[in-house]
């Protein structure tokens, strides 16, 4: 009976009757969201790159629940970390970090129309058009991807392992898992070596958990509160001592002419370690080639011959084309095999008959009730809801001149078909393309509403904006199917999440955008340029003198990389991990070394600690003292680069 009492201890990962949906998840996860929200807004603006950060939000909101009477449970924690990713993701999703600074640049004597600076209200109508598809978006893609297909997502599989570990469930790989769900395993059904054999070997992973549990709980604060207060010091440090935050890396002069210097901020470091080793590897790999090459090399040929910073005429403004073609490239041949994949399963599949396609329908790999999943019906009133306000809204706030309405309904469809393939290649690399995604739907768009630049880019925003959104959270249905917390209560957390950060998100960017220029020094907002760059050359074809050629060489070398690095992938081999990223090699191009050295120091501090110092399944110290850097330090650094650029050096 002890063999037995064990193993529906460890093989059940929780009850229905258990707290999920609670006011105190969702008020947490909220406020843990509004924190990942100002990060990722600055960090977006900063760099194109935010992060989900799902595992840092179930950690912190596992540590606050500590504090309360009655410790929150692991569903409920599911639905902290959910809220609290629909939360966090918007500005990406609503296009805050690329899409509305894009529309600020548009020039009326080479574009056609005035920039568009939208007001507080007009964000928040933008907003409230473009946050709700890919959560109804998101139920219908859950059944296919998490249930039928079974796909890895490794962050949402890291997080369920993660919570595991902190409440003494099981970790989610180790379970014995039926086709119709968890089951218990009678005490017959174990010979009784074997059953004494996996008790011993089960009691030392307990006593593993229960040590890495007590590490989390009793030095989790420390570290957390650590990590805020000396970033918190070195952002004070850093207004009274500019110059200090803008370390000359070859001396004063290349530092003030080729921007080469170097930003200290522990803000940045951290990112780099959320961001881990191979990322910064490539990212810096991009920033070397870029402004180390093929900088100086365009500004010496007078092919660039404005200041070095310059995105019109100067030589950022010229590798940013190449910087495009490596991205377009390299997100459009990893998007190749799971196409390929989703065309052979569907004629397999019409192979099969109807008798197959009723047995899928029918939900038998489904481990859920119907009471704890999202209706039918409420997908496709939601689906057809957000699409029609979405679209009235759109219309409401640029006007029929901006984008007809059939457009943006057009943008709605086309970020359906895109999120099938995102969400697919998320689920197998863990990395959602939306990138690449947003460039085919605005090559799409250049031939429905061809010479229509403000429709090019709003329109690629209504795609990119399901494509990103529905990916984001598939990752946490992921997990909540691991760790058997209710998709409806997740889909809950999502609606208000998404409904809170419209105002978070457009309060934040409308203070931002008050108090410095977006894009400007402090925030480049690199992908705004990529958008709108990508939408002018849509229009008239012209490119900077000899940039083609550069963009071309590139684009076909980073084809045949990421080629080989996505057959190394599927076939699980160790050398895919080292191939560099395109996208991030590319991220390099658009932001100063500045940018990316502090990061690379991250990524190399995450990979000495998980090779090194890191004890066996456990990363969570390095992920509590990334987790506290607060969002307000790249704020504050940011003004470094107006100092660095000009007087202090």
């Amino acid at each position: 009976m002890h063999i037995t009492g064990w193993l529906r201890s460890r093989l059940t990962f929780g009850s229905t009757s258990q707290p999920e949906f609670t006011p105190t998840a969702v008020l947490l996860g909220l406020a843990i969201g509004c924190l990942i929200c100002f990060t990722n807004l600055s960090l977006g603006l900063q760099s194109g790159w935010i992060s989900m950060m799902s595992i840092q939000s179930a950690l912190i909101g596992y540590l606050v629940s500590r504090m309360l009477p009655t410790p929150l449970t692991p569903q409920e924690i599911v639905v902290v970390q959910t809220t609290a990713v629909a939360t966090g993701t918007m500005p990406l999703a609503a296009g805050f970090v690329g899409i509305l600074p894009a529309l600020s640049l548009l020039s009326e004597e080479r574009d056609g129309v005035p920039p568009i600076q939208l007001t507080w209200l007009s964000a928040v109508g933008w907003s409230c058009g473009v946050a709700f598809f890919g959560v109804f978006l998101s139920p219908p893609i859950r059944k296919q991807v998490i249930i039928e297909e079974e796909l890895t997502f490794p962050s949402g599989t890291a997080t369920a392992q993660l919570v595991s570990v902190l409440h003494k469930l099981p970790p989610p790989n180790t379970a014995v898992r039926h086709r119709r769900g968890y089951t218990l395993i009678d005490e017959e059904d174990i010979p009784h070596a074997e059953a004494t054999e996996e008790l011993s070997t089960a009691e030392a992973d307990e006593e593993r958990d229960t040590e890495e549990r007590e590490s989390v709980e009793h030095a989790g604060w420390h570290s957390l509160s650590w990590s805020f207060g000396a970033s918190g010091l070195l952002s004070l440090f850093a207004y009274f001592f500019p110059v200090t935050f803008a370390i000359p890396v070859f001396g004063n002069y290349f530092a003030r002419e080729w921007l080469w210097y170097f930003t200290p901020s522990l803000s940045y470091v951290g990112q780099g370690i959320i961001m881990g080793f191979p990322t910064t590897v490539s990212m810096n790999l991009g920033m070397f080639v870029g402004w180390a090459i093929l900088s100086p090399l365009c500004k010496l040929s007078g092919w660039a011959p404005g200041p070095v910073g310059d995105m019109t005429n100067g030589a950022r403004g010229w590798i940013l084309w190449t910087s495009l073609g490596v991205m377009c490239a390299d997100s459009f041949v990893s998007l190749l095999p799971v196409g390929f994949d989703y065309v052979a399963d569907l004629i397999s599949r019409r192979g099969k008959g109807s008798l197959g396609m009723d047995a899928r329908m029918s939900g038998s790999h489904e481990t859920e009730t119907e009471d704890r999943l999202v209706p039918m019906s409420w997908v496709l009133g939601g689906l057809i809801s957000s699409i029609f306000f979405g679209t009235i809204l759109v219309w409401a706030v640029f006007g029929h001149e901006g984008i007809k309405p059939w457009a943006t309904v057009l943008g709605f469809i086309l970020g359906g078909m895109l999120s099938i393939f995102g969400v697919r290649a998320l689920g197998e690399t863990d990395l959602n393309p939306v990138s690449g995604l947003g460039k085919i739907s605005q090559l799409v768009f250049a031939w429905v509403q061809p010479g229509n630049i403000v429709a090019n880019i709003i329109a690629g925003g209504v795609a990119e904006a399901g494509a990103q959104q529905a990916g984001d959270l598939m990752q946490d249905l992921k997990t909540g199917h691991l760790l058997h917390a209710s998709p409806r209560a997740q889909f809950y957390g999502q609606l208000i999440g998404s409904s809170v950060s419209i105002l978070v998100t457009t309060t934040a960017f409308t203070l931002y955008n008050r108090a410095y220029v977006i894009p400007g020094p402090t925030f480049p907002a690199p992908t705004a340029y990529v958008w709108l760059s990508l939408a002018r050359l849509l229009r008239d074809g012209q490119l900077p003198e000899n940039s083609a050629l550069f963009m071309i060489t590139f684009s076909l070398f980073f084809a045949c990389l990421s080629t080989i690095k996505t057959i190394a992938g599927r076939r699980r081999h160790w050398i895919s991990k080292w191939i560099p990223s395109g996208v991030a090699f590319a991220i390099g191009f658009l932001n100063t070394p500045s940018f990316s050295i502090a990061r690379l120091i991250g990524g190399i501090l995450e990979y000495v600690y998980h090779t090194r110092l890191a004890k066996d399944r456990s990363d969570i110290r390095l992920i509590v003292i990334a987790s506290g850097y607060p969002a307000f330090v790249p704020s504050v650094v940011g003004d470094v680069d107006m100092v660095s650029a000009g007087d202090a050096l």
